[in-house]
């Protein structure tokens, strides 16, 4: 039997997130097979502008292939996906590009071309998204200003080889916020790194979340990256939206799967 909130659990986590402003994401009634393997099933979200929504999930759950159809990496077998008021399986390639620039990722393995500089690595979607960013000359003050932004200013001429984990997905983190994106989605952004590093990552999320008032989608199974994070969280099971509201209602919930995502 799934979790429920109360009605008025359920008004006020509305209330909550409708001060955010407007939805940017909006998944509906999400369906995704591969042959005989079932991952979405219904799955519903909504992001509203300036929240931050943490989605998660047990591993082959469906969080990614949810998040590759949010992007426009797989089309699902049927729902609708919008972003910033845009249906994504209508959009040709084009706009489905010029829709991209507004989603900044950080993946989990922080993807950083390993035979670039961090210099070159941020200035290679400067070069990619020209008219959105105006012809830029001069690249290095946008670079430095990225880089002062997640404390790595001093890495500018550094190879990747050169930087620890956590600092990989600082500059990977630059490399998204250099486009100015309006959502972002990180994906296991607290993966593989020790404690203290996690926690400079996650205070770094919000601290730019803060500053550039993106709305972010954050797939985790980190729990304390959940407690700390979210304002919202979905709890991924059996391929659809199983139980929804903030990380207090529904640590406190005595449903097994919901209360197994807690449990350490």
């Amino acid at each position: 039997m799934s979790f429920n909130m109360t009605d008025q659990d359920q008004i006020t986590n509305r209330s909550e997130s409708a001060q955010g402003g407007k939805a940017v994401i909006e998944i509906k009634d999400l369906y995704k097979s591969f042959g005989d393997n079932h991952v979405l099933n219904g799955f519903n979200m909504t992001l509203m502008e300036g929240e931050n929504l943490v989605v998660m999930g047990k591993s082959g759950s469906g969080k990614s292939v949810m998040i590759k159809c949010l992007v426009g990496l797989v089309k699902p077998d049927s729902g609708t996906v919008k972003v910033l008021g845009k249906e994504i399986n209508s959009l040709d390639q084009q706009n489905l590009d010029e829709l991209r620039s507004d989603i900044g990722f950080l993946f989990q393995g922080s993807a950083l071309y390993d035979s670039m500089t961090v210099r070159e690595n941020l200035e290679f979607p400067m070069r990619r998204h020209k008219e959105k960013l105006g012809v830029v000359a001069d690249t290095e003050p946008l670079v430095r200003e990225a880089l002062e932004n997640v404390g790595l200013a001093h890495t500018m001429d550094l190879m990747p080889v050169e930087l620890s984990g956590g600092m990989k997905r600082r500059v990977a983190l630059a490399r998204t916020l250099i486009l100015k994106p309006k959502v972002m989605l990180y994906d296991e952004p607290t993966s593989g790194l020790d404690p203290i590093t996690s926690k400079e990552i996650i205070e770094l999320m919000r601290s730019i979340q803060k500053k550039y008032g993106t709305s972010s989608l954050i797939i985790t199974h980190d729990v304390d990256c959940a407690r700390v994070i979210s304002e919202r969280m979905i709890l991924l099971v059996d391929g659809i939206n199983y139980a929804e509201g903030t990380y207090s209602q529904l640590s406190q919930s005595t449903d097994p799967k919901v209360d197994a995502f807690f449990k350490k």
